[in-house]
């Protein structure tokens, strides 16, 4: 017998081109966090509590304000405290949604790029934000005609675009400070809570102290970023004003904002 030699027979590894994936565009992202926002049942009736809260102020200035007070700046005032409320509690569940319902992990499976996430609920709850408080300056608007008609008085129209702006201006950033305290604590409740101790303890405290110790007459509007931000309020700030709004919102938005990013971008999500 004879043995038979064979060759071996070297394989070329096959090459396999595989098209690049493009990240999602963070215009879908934004679609995607917007309509989040609306489609469960309490995220629905906390987006119509924003309508039912601006019809409830306008129908209560209508109904109990004296006639001589029924001018646009009323109804404007009167709607703008619940929105001042309810706003920021948008942002906070907003954020604090993928922690408390446990669906972190597959949002930022499908979208790795955590920022563009953050990024994109910043702009949903802001275009919702400034949405809402066009809606409820026309709501104001209609109930100004309204309350004049049926008391027969003058419509008086005593707050122009300029004045309209710096308080969309004001209940954005209260916005934005709910916001940072959802991105911060990642929990509802505690987000809430720290939003209230912010926007209620705090003045309380900065003002009696203020009031008993002349020194800090002077500093409250350099540390006091509710005392600060309520000159968007009052009309037109001097430039004194738009300062302490820098500084403030600096120290009490700006910083603990990143802070907060920095620990999303790190913690994990379970």
């Amino acid at each position: 017998m004879t043995a038979v030699h064979t060759e071996p027979v070297l394989v070329r590894p096959q090459i396999i081109h595989r098209t690049p994936v493009a990240p999602v565009p963070l215009s879908r992202v934004t679609r995607v966090e917007l309509r989040k926002m609306f489609n469960t049942r309490s995220g629905f009736w906390l987006m119509a509590s924003i309508v039912i809260a601006a019809l409830v102020a306008t129908a209560a200035v209508i109904l109990f304000a004296p006639d001589s007070e029924l001018t646009y700046a009323t109804f404007g005032a009167a709607i703008g405290f619940p929105m001042a409320v309810i706003l920021p509690m948008v942002a906070i569940l907003a954020v604090t949604s993928e922690w408390s319902q446990r669906s972190g992990l597959t949002t930022f499976t499908l979208v790795p790029h955590r920022s563009r996430v953050i990024l994109a609920k910043a702009i949903s709850s802001v275009t919702v934000g400034v949405v809402s408080m066009l809606l409820a300056f026309a709501i104001g608007a209609l109930g100004n005609l309204i309350g004049t008609a049926i008391t027969g008085t003058p419509v008086v129209w005593d707050m122009s675009v300029t004045d309209c702006l710096y308080i969309v201006l004001g209940n954005v950033l209260g916005l934005l400070t709910g916001f940072m305290l959802g991105v911060l604590l990642r929990s509802s409740s505690g987000a809430i809570v720290a939003y209230f101790v912010y926007s209620l303890l705090l003045p309380t405290l900065f003002g009696v102290l203020a009031v008993s110790q002349d020194w800090f007459e002077n500093l409250r509007p350099w540390v006091d970023v509710n005392y600060a931000q309520g000159a968007l309020f009052d009309g037109s700030p001097t430039g004194a004003e738009w300062a302490h709004i820098g500084v403030t919102g600096l120290v009490w938005l700006v910083i603990p904002l990143a802070i907060g990013v920095r620990y999303v971008m790190r913690s994990e999500v379970k």
